[in-house]
């Protein structure tokens, strides 16, 4: 493992387990809880977690790549408190390459990449953080992927070279996992995610940035269960992805009563009214950002007066903006109704929108549950 930018150095696994006995208990249990509460578990999985994080023979080995990106979701991660940046990087995971919190540069940094590769080979977890870009730059010499490289390669030459070799690719943020705000028209770089660019399947976290407690959460199902989580159709874990955000949004009843936020500022707002009538992407958008929250669990948009924009959706740049506009095709019975007719059909429209928010979210939840189909059969 390369030496930190922060000066720590690598521990053994001796040393480990008496850093992780000095930590503070209830800190430790309450990243269990949290990691618990995060994949589904009950509380009884709280002890197994600690064991599987305690005791682990070896910490995975960790490859992670920057391309076409603004570092954001790397940002998110080194901002970890449930666990901190020195236990999650020392104690959890072995982060054998990372540009970001790396001290060497140049040839040293290269060579610590390519012994990485080497020492760990089909056993380590690539991370990828921002798009591929594949388009040719002008120029007699020019090359497909040119619009990147990094020691010499293109990002996509790099991406290929480290992916092929990994027990698993785990894309971080919505750059990676689908292309994000540089494959956004008319991707003049021809950017695209990793999965997409490599042909090899990857398990995706996205979000603009993604949250750190659904990417620590992954890898404690992997080092608690020995693999990743389940996914949905899009390589998305379940535990994350599984629900929309308008099916758990705290200002939901507000939908379903008919109140609604017509303009920044105004009472609706002041009273935490439903902000679907300003753009809020929730009714489309998956992920657990009520649950899990940013920051520590400080906050999240919607809950701070701003709409969702739907940034862990496939080409959401395109797709969902304007971001304050509201959404012209929701394929979701009832929300136009709702929303345009409650000044005369208010508690109807609200009934209606209700039940049939219920048959929607009950068939689309069978698209990523087999069982579900097994039952009603």
């Amino acid at each position: 493992m390369c030496q930190l930018s922060s000066g720590f150095s690598p521990k053994s696994s001796e040393e480990r387990v008496k850093a992780l006995a000095g930590l503070d208990r209830r800190d430790f249990l309450s990243f269990c809880s949290i990691m618990a509460a995060t994949l589904g578990l009950s509380p009884s999985f709280i002890p197994k977690i600690a064991e599987a994080v305690e005791k682990a023979a070896r910490r995975p080995s960790v490859i992670w790549l920057h391309f076409a990106e603004c570092s954001g979701d790397s940002e998110a991660f080194i901002r970890s408190s449930y666990p901190s940046t020195e236990e999650l990087i020392l104690n959890i995971l072995s982060i054998d390459y990372h540009e970001t919190i790396m001290a060497a540069s140049g040839e040293a940094a290269e060579a610590a990449l390519q012994k990485a590769m080497t020492e760990n080979k089909g056993k380590y977890i690539a991370v990828c953080e921002g798009a591929i870009p594949l388009a040719t730059p002008p120029g007699p010499n020019a090359k497909k992927g040119d619009y990147l490289t990094i020691g010499g390669k293109t990002g996509l030459e790099l991406a290929k070279e480290v992916c092929a070799d990994a027990a698993a690719v785990m894309c971080v943020g919505n750059c990676a996992s689908f292309g994000g705000v540089q494959a956004q028209r008319p991707n003049p770089t021809g950017a695209v995610g990793i999965e997409e660019a490599i042909g090899k399947p990857t398990l995706k976290i996205p979000g603009c940035p993604h949250n750190p407690v659904n990417s620590v959460a992954t890898i404690v199902n992997f080092l608690l269960l020995g693999s990743f989580p389940k996914t949905d159709n899009l390589g998305r874990p379940l535990f994350a992805y599984g629900k929309r955000i308008h099916d758990h949004c705290p200002r939901r009843a507000h939908f379903d009563a008919g109140q609604f936020v017509e303009e920044f500022g105004d009472e609706g707002a002041k009273n935490g009214w439903c902000l679907y009538k300003m753009g809020c992407k929730g009714p489309e958008t998956y992920h657990n950002c009520s649950m899990v929250e940013y920051n520590d669990g400080t906050s999240w948009p919607v809950k701070a007066g701003h709409g969702c924009i739907g940034c862990s959706e496939p080409n959401f740049w395109d797709n969902m903006s304007p971001f304050y506009g509201r959404l012209p095709n929701v394929i979701l019975p009832g929300v136009e109704a709702t929303a345009d007719k409650v000044g005369f059909t208010l508690v109807g429209a609200a009934a209606v929108g209700a039940a049939a928010h219920g048959v929607y979210t009950f068939m689309n939840r069978k698209k990523f549950d087999p069982t579900l189909k097994d039952k009603e059969e």
